[in-house]
C-alpha cells in the first residue's frame, strides 16, 4: 500500500518538476539569444557588407556605367540597411537621420571596427 501510495504521489510531482524545469531553462536561453546574438548571423551581414562596399568600389571606378549615378545611390542605400543591421547585432545605437548622412555612415563604420567587425 504505501508503494502505491509513492507513485501515485511522487510520480505526478517529479513529472510536474521536470516540465517546470524545462520551461525555466528555455527562458534562460532566449535571454541568453537576447544578448548573445548568433553569430552566424553576424558572419551573414558582414559577408553582405563587403559584397555590397566591393560593388560600390567598382561601380566609383567604373565612369562608363550605365545609369552610374541611380546605382550608386541604391548601393550606398543597401550599404546603409546593412550597417544598421550589423550594429543592431553588435548593440551600436543607430541614430535617426537622413538616409545617407555620410557623417553617421562613418560614425558607424567606426564603431564597428572597435568591436571587431571586419568587411
Amino acid at each position: 500500500m504505501t508503494w502505491s501510495w509513492l507513485l501515485l504521489t511522487l510520480v505526478p510531482l517529479t513529472v510536474a518538476s521536470g516540465l517546470l524545469g524545462v520551461r525555466r531553462h528555455r527562458r534562460r536561453t532566449d535571454r541568453a539569444r537576447a544578448r548573445f546574438p548568433d553569430p552566424f548571423d553576424a558572419l551573414l551581414v558582414q559577408t553582405r557588407l563587403s559584397i555590397v562596399a566591393d560593388h560600390l568600389r567598382r561601380l566609383e571606378d567604373d565612369p562608363r556605367a550605365w545609369a552610374r549615378a541611380e546605382r550608386i545611390i541604391a548601393g550606398q542605400l543597401a550599404y546603409d540597411a546593412l550597417l544598421a543591421e550589423a550594429c543592431r547585432l553588435a548593440g551600436v545605437e543607430v541614430l535617426p537621420r537622413a538616409k545617407g548622412d555620410p557623417w553617421e555612415r562613418l560614425r558607424e563604420e567606426v564603431e564597428l571596427t572597435a568591436r571587431g567587425w571586419t568587411w
